[in-house]
């Protein structure tokens, strides 16, 4: 079991930046993957971004360019930071971490939510 508890989110105009945290109860070292999701309002739960433990990312196409997925393994923080944002940014992100051991456990933070408005 891990705990995920994110930090960072706010309200933010449009064109503006955030960087979200997520800290880690455990090591992430042996995580197979970690990533963010995102939730808007009345809208399934969709992938934002992820890296694995070799450190090769991976973007939804709609924050290519935008958001950039990074990992302090010795601080077991993840990190997203997101530029260029726009009104349909807003939303619940979440923090996930994967353990693959034979099967793959993906498991949630609490999320924090961004706002993206004038």
């Amino acid at each position: 079991q891990v705990q995920l508890v994110e930090s960072g989110g706010g309200l933010v105009q449009p064109g503006g930046s955030l960087t979200l945290s997520c800290a880690a109860s455990r090591s992430i070292a042996s995580t197979s993957a970690m990533g963010w999701y995102r939730q808007a309002p009345g809208k399934q739960r969709e992938l934002v971004a992820t890296i694995t433990r070799s450190g090769t990312r991976n973007y939804a196409e709609y924050v290519k360019g935008r958001f950039t997925i990074s990992r302090d393994d010795a601080r077991n923080t993840v990190y997203l930071q997101l530029s260029s944002l726009k009104p349909e940014d807003t939303a619940v992100y979440y923090c996930a971490a994967d353990f693959t051991s034979g099967t793959t456990i993906r498991y949630f933070g609490q999320g924090t939510l961004v706002t993206v408005s004038s």
